[in-house]
């Protein structure tokens, strides 16, 4: 898989193109995970935007097979864009579709803030426009001084799904990549999300949004949500029943469907 090297550490990425040759220019869709994930959680995503988008995806820094950060870097929500724009540079993309999960889903929201001319649409799955909204994340770091990262990991998954609502090997693997991720970057990025205020700026939002949002997250409540849904002004919420902060992989095929229709509707 291909990698570019970005302020501090290597990242890794994944640009999929199974477009058939009669779809002509076809448009791309870029899919940011969040902390303690990686890209493939996305996996089940694929079948329902292959046939019309590309997709592009990465391991944020610290992640999945990106490499873990240099000592000394500061990592702040300007880097994580930059990350972000780094890797559609990377993959020879001007504009695309954004799609982002927990702490990736602010991250796409502070790029389409930024360069709104590179963002045809945002999609924002658990997320959060104002970081200091976020629940249940001031252990976090305790948890890692006292159990380490497999801790943390355990700890984290009883915040995103309910029992049974994975299959065990699924969730087996989520609960041991999640565990292997750099804890120096699942730190400093939630000062980072815990940090960051887009309020002020939300009204000048251009791009359409999608915002997918689970019913029982322990991190982000719904009405956070629907905050963010009535400041923009080309926004809809869907809020998915019987779910946690683990939505992308929990519901992945409902909430693909609701992307793909997303994004066919506004080319229709």
């Amino acid at each position: 898989m291909p990698t570019l090297t970005v302020a501090g550490c290597t990242l890794d990425y994944t640009l999929l193109d199974l477009t058939p040759p009669w779809v002509e220019a076809p448009e791309t869709v870029v899919l940011h995970h969040g902390l303690g994930a990686c890209q493939d959680i996305f996996l089940e995503w694929l079948p329902a935007l292959i046939d019309r988008y590309r997709v592009l995806r990465f391991d944020m820094r610290g992640h999945g097979r990106s490499s873990r950060q240099s000592p000394g870097t500061v990592l702040d929500m300007d880097m994580l864009a930059d990350d972000l724009f780094a890797v559609m540079d990377a993959a020879g993309l001007a504009r695309a579709h954004l799609m982002g999960e927990s702490i990736g889903g602010t991250v796409a929201l502070a790029a389409a803030l930024r360069a709104p001319e590179r963002v045809a649409t945002l999609a924002v799955s658990n997320g959060a426009h104002v970081g200091a909204s976020i629940q249940s994340v001031s252990d976090w770091k305790d948890i890692i001084d006292r159990d380490g990262m497999a801790g943390w990991s355990a700890h984290m998954m009883r915040g995103r799904f309910f029992d049974g609502a994975i299959p065990e090997p699924l969730r087996h693997w989520y609960e041991t990549q999640q565990a292997g991720t750099c804890p120096e970057v699942v730190l400093q990025g939630l000062a980072a999300l815990v940090g960051a205020d887009l309020v002020p700026r939300l009204g000048g939002l251009q791009p359409p949004v999608l915002l997918l949002h689970p019913d029982s997250s322990p991190f982000i409540p719904v009405a956070v949500m629907a905050d963010f849904k009535n400041r923009v002004p080309n926004g809809r919420l869907h809020v998915i029943g019987h779910a946690k902060h683990g939505l992308p992989v929990s519901h992945a095929k409902t909430c693909s469907a609701l992307l793909r229709g997303f994004l066919d509707e506004l080319r229709t």
